[in-house]
């Protein structure tokens, strides 16, 4: 299967793109321009508009206003040619369990008009390519989740489109599932244009060449993983470990510092400026048992944190 390099020209550009459904505004007014050949992540928490997003520029469902282009093919005017040249692997796996792997392919490959021989070709590469060609004769109803979103990648490459969206590809796998996902994704940079939709920070931190970070439909912030870090490089972070947290005493550094969060084992205060005997004559004499405090560098969540003043995980 050939997947050409690509150019410079851009591959997905959206003008205003907005989605209502009834009073709730699910995208608001987004502008992006992604170039071809660039993994782009639409990063953001469950509700954000990620999906929504995918949908409009699959031409699976009509924005409220505004457009947008896919290889410089209207999504209003021209959604047929837009449809031939895109693939996506979507959220919910989208699989013919009673099928096996070479089956669920074939059948892709014939819905998208290919040869049998088309097929057969890209399907031994593709198989091979994920994994998955000793176990391609197997019914999918017998794979792990982790194969099953593999063979979803893969049925969504048999076209060899020019664009593909993975609308949250590693959702609910375990960690070694989803590295392995991420293997094959990297595989792609550079040969394909991709949109990938994630809540997984270090997802669209190893991953993406930009991120765009959406909120409540908006776009809060565009750039690559090092540059929004970067963008709040001023701040420092500190991480307390400490038993005996009672609310009353984060409420009370919320009062002082401008970004406090619970954790697991204590908390983080970011500020412009931080003392550590400051914090330290603060908990102490509220009962706080200090166990370790520790500065930090800034983290994708502390940049969405900084932005939207909520976690990413939400």
């Amino acid at each position: 299967m050939s997947y050409g390099t690509t150019g410079n020209r851009f591959a997905i550009q959206t003008f205003s793109l907005s989605r209502k459904f009834g009073d709730l505004v699910a995208v608001d007014g987004i502008d992006l321009s992604i170039k071809e050949g660039e993994l782009f992540s639409l990063l953001g928490p469950n509700g954000a508009g990620k999906t929504t997003a995918i949908k409009m520029l699959c031409c699976l469902l009509r924005p409220s206003s505004g457009t947008a282009t896919v290889m410089g093919r209207d999504i209003h005017e021209d959604p047929m040619t837009v449809k031939q040249i895109i693939d996506v692997s979507p959220q919910e796996t989208a699989i013919a369990e009673h099928l096996n792997a070479w089956e669920n392919l074939r059948l892709i490959g014939g819905i998208r008009g290919l040869s049998k021989e088309e097929v057969k070709k890209r399907s031994e590469e593709l198989l091979e390519m994920v994994g998955l060609a000793k176990r391609a004769k197997e019914q999918v109803r017998k794979f792990s989740g982790g194969m099953k979103r593999r063979l979803s990648i893969a049925m969504a490459l048999v076209s060899d489109p020019q664009v593909l969206f993975l609308d949250e590809p590693t959702l609910g796998l375990d960690p070694q599932s989803r590295r392995g996902i991420w293997e094959h994704i990297a595989e792609l940079k550079g040969k394909k244009t991709i949109l990938l939709t994630t809540h997984y920070l270090e997802e669209a931190d190893a991953l993406a060449d930009r991120i765009a970070i959406i909120d409540e439909g908006k776009i809060a912030a565009l750039g690559t993983p090092q540059e929004l870090k970067d963008s709040i490089s001023d701040m420092q972070v500190m991480v307390v470990r400490a038993k005996n947290l009672p609310p009353d005493v984060i409420e009370g550094l919320k009062e002082i510092y401008p970004e406090v969060k619970a954790t697991e084992d204590g908390i983080e205060i970011r500020a412009k400026e931080l003392s550590f005997y400051e914090i330290v004559d603060y908990l102490r004499p509220r009962g706080v048992a200090i166990q370790s405090t520790s500065l930090k560098q800034p983290t994708l969540d502390d940049v969405f944190l900084h932005l939207t003043g909520k976690e990413l995980r939400e």
